[in-house]
């Protein structure tokens, strides 16, 4: 199938939205992860659980995403996958901050390879705090058209980066987190997320194709700056790119961990990484 057909003439204009900073999601994110609370400052990327859609409950489709939406392309039987990013901090978002967001659509790119004909959608995000660009976000996406109940094509939409895999012990920086679906649930409810793939296991089994519950990208992507975070919390992190590898899933612990300044690493111990990521710091 040729998923660039359904693109012609799709070009979603930019959008603005408005919003005010509060405490509370990233207090509850820090429970979720058995932390303190992190205080006045957003670490990087908490910025995920404000600014959030809420579409009406009669606007989702079968997976539990919007059935539409400004920047979902519109391909038949839709199904995304979250594959990475880059996030540029010029400076931190606080609690109090009203910030503007503006989202475009960067590009959208279909494809075909060993996982059938997909579609890849680059959207940038920059965020705004008294007319002054604090944060520049660019998100990429996978998409697949992929009928109820059929198998999915494997590998996942990126593409395995060499990195060894992580064991126990190894590395001095080390996060270990268990995603079990009160985790996933709690993650789903922070960001808004309908996405059926990180709580029903009938709908993740038998019509995506997953062997279990998923665990989100956004949250593999958290859990690798969690090592500077509680590592090295006086060094300004002032860039981080990630990509998603491979999906992770409930009932399987996940090892973040990295040297002081080489790559960060996600992932079922002893096992290829689910995410890789590179941080820069001030």
């Amino acid at each position: 199938m040729d998923l660039g057909t359904y693109l012609t003439g799709w070009a979603p204009a930019p959008v603005e939205t408005v919003a005010r900073i509060d405490a509370w999601p990233g207090e509850a994110f820090a429970g979720l992860l058995d932390q303190p609370a992190p205080g006045d400052v957003l670490p990087p990327m908490w910025h995920w659980f404000h600014l959030l859609e809420h579409p009406a409950q009669a606007e989702l489709g079968d997976d539990g995403h919007p059935a539409h939406g400004r920047f979902l392309p519109p391909l038949p039987d839709r199904r995304r996958m979250f594959a990475g990013g880059l996030l540029r901090i010029h400076a931190p978002l606080r609690v109090g901050d009203e910030v503007t967001r503006r989202s475009s659509l960067v590009s959208a790119t279909p494809k075909t390879g060993r996982s059938g004909s997909m579609v890849f959608v680059k959207l940038r995000h920059e965020y705004l705090v008294g007319g002054d660009v604090v944060l520049d976000e660019e998100q990429d996406f996978a998409y697949r058209s992929q009928p109820a109940g059929v198998e999915r094509g494997l590998p996942t939409a990126a593409q395995p980066v060499e990195v060894p895999a992580v064991a126990p012990t190894a590395l001095p920086w080390q996060v270990v987190l268990q995603p079990d679906a009160p985790v996933l649930f709690r993650f789903s409810a922070l960001t808004y997320n309908t996405h059926r793939i990180h709580y029903d296991q009938p709908y993740v089994t038998g019509v995506e194709g997953y062997p279990g519950l998923v665990v989100h990208g956004p949250l593999l992507a958290l859990l690798l700056l969690e090592l500077p975070r509680r590592f090295a919390p006086e060094r300004e992190v002032a860039e981080f790119s990630y990509r998603l590898q491979r999906p992770a899933f409930a009932g399987t612990p996940i090892l973040a961990a990295a040297e002081p300044d080489g790559p960060l690493s996600a992932g079922a111990p002893g096992r290829a990484p689910s995410v890789t990521g590179s941080v820069t710091y001030r």
